[in-house]
């Protein structure tokens, strides 16, 4: 891995952002937790939850907040940023649209957090959502040839298709993983310093995008000291809509390096795609909540709470750090073997005491 000569003149700038974003969500936090409580915005406990007490949804408004502010902020100045100007420039089309995709999907989250809307409501802004990015010229060209070198380029129709999948995929990912204090609010601070450090390489050089995901990241970490077992507030729909688009779009705009994004990303992926294929074999609806995520099967296992959000961070952790130094090819061979393991797991597991449950 080698980091392109932009890299250094924009680590102060990417320091500063970073500290901002995650001060901002830090002293945010209380407020909007105070509000949402006021206005009984609350995640109440039931059979497949964890928490014995009704907490406050809501909480990832926090994070967009301070990506809104802090990123929007230097994204209106990025000319203007060392190193940046330098670099590949990304259209203000572009930003355009991952900044007013955020705020929209924030908006959909929250009125999911104050309705309870059903799946098929989500699942159509979702679709709106993936809209958004398109039409704001976010769209995925080509992907990394894991078969040999160079890319696979797409037609224009076959990369709005996969753009969509992408949007709505990444999104519901993180939705379905959002299952303990901490958890998909780690996940996606790992993913977004490990594609800020991709976007730094000399392979990349996508210094502004490196800064937003470096302030995503900050927002993230300033969230997670409310958010982290034993958390007092929860990221709700708001918080994960965000997140998934956020995420998604930032990984594309990285010189779509949706291989990476996938390696990092795996167990909350692979958890998704198996938890449906479970749900739809046994002729239920794959939005329909059950116990059969694999942190319940941790826990069912007799991990404890922080222990097992500390696994799943160790691991996410791991195949963020490999995504860095592996080629496509090799991202996609680890990704599969990932899928089969994880499926093992999760089979291993279900047939032991969460059988009943799941």
């Amino acid at each position: 891995m080698i980091f392109a000569a932009s890299a250094g003149p924009v680590l102060p700038v990417i320091v500063a952002a970073f500290l901002v974003a995650a001060l901002v969500s830090l002293v945010a936090t209380p407020s909007i937790r105070q509000y949402v409580r006021e206005h009984r915005i609350l995640d109440h406990p039931d059979a497949r939850r964890v928490h014995d007490r009704p907490l406050p949804r809501a909480g990832g408004i926090a994070v967009v907040l301070a990506f809104v502010v802090v990123g929007g902020s230097l994204a209106l100045i990025r000319d203007s940023l060392p190193g940046v100007a330098v670099a590949r420039s990304l259209p203000g089309g572009q930003l355009l649209g991952l900044f007013a995709g955020a705020v929209l999907a924030t908006v959909l989250g929250a009125l999911d957090d104050m309705l309870d809307l059903r799946a098929r409501w989500q699942f159509l802004g979702q679709l709106v959502l993936a809209a958004v990015a398109i039409v704001a010229g976010i769209t995925v060209p080509f992907i990394g040839n894991p078969f040999g070198p160079g890319n696979i380029a797409f037609i224009a129709p076959v990369g709005i298709v996969f753009t969509a999948v992408w949007i709505v995929g990444m999104i519901n990912s993180l939705n379905f993983i959002d299952g303990l204090d901490g958890l998909s609010s780690g996940i996606a601070l790992i993913a977004a310093l490990t594609l800020g450090v991709l976007s730094l390489t000399a392979q990349v050089n996508q210094p502004l995008v490196a800064v937003l995901c470096f302030v995503l990241a900050g927002g993230l970490l300033g969230f997670l000291r409310w958010n982290f077992h034993p958390a007092v507030i929860f990221q709700g729909s708001a918080g994960v809509m965000f997140l998934g688009y956020t995420l998604a779009v930032l990984a594309i705009l990285g010189s779509a390096k949706v291989v990476v994004a996938l390696l990092v990303l795996a167990v909350p992926i692979i958890d998704t795609f198996w938890v449906i294929v479970r749900r739809l074999r046994a002729g239920r609806s794959p939005f329909s909540p059950d116990r059969g995520h694999i942190h319940h099967l941790l826990l069912d296992l007799g991990l404890s709470h922080r222990s097992t959000v500390l696994l799943i961070y160790a691991v996410c952790a791991t195949l963020g750090l490999m995504s860095l130094f592996v080629s496509s090819t090799t991202g996609v061979i680890a990704f599969v073997g990932a899928l089969v393991v994880l499926g093992l797991v999760a089979f291993v597991l279900r047939r032991g005491p969460s059988e009943a449950a799941s």
